[in-house]
């Protein structure tokens, strides 16, 4: 499991973005920006590549959603 910014430098060929914009903080205070994989369940989000495996199996069986922040 590597760092969040390694996974997005080597997703993105860049660690950020200065075209990237402030979406709005998550359900759990981490900061969503525009391109980044969120997922959705009873009108919270959640910034996926803050949560554990577990967390994300748990959203994904109650219903939760992949989407990306605009």
């Amino acid at each position: 499991m590597d760092h969040p910014a390694i996974e997005r430098t080597m997703r993105t060929g860049y660690p950020y973005s200065e075209r990237r914009q402030m979406f709005v903080t998550d359900g759990l205070g981490n900061d969503v920006h525009s391109g980044d994989e969120i997922l959705e369940f009873d009108g919270e989000f959640y910034l996926v590549e803050e949560l554990s495996i577990d967390a994300r199996e748990i959203l994904e069986q109650h219903g939760a959603t992949y989407e990306t922040a605009k």
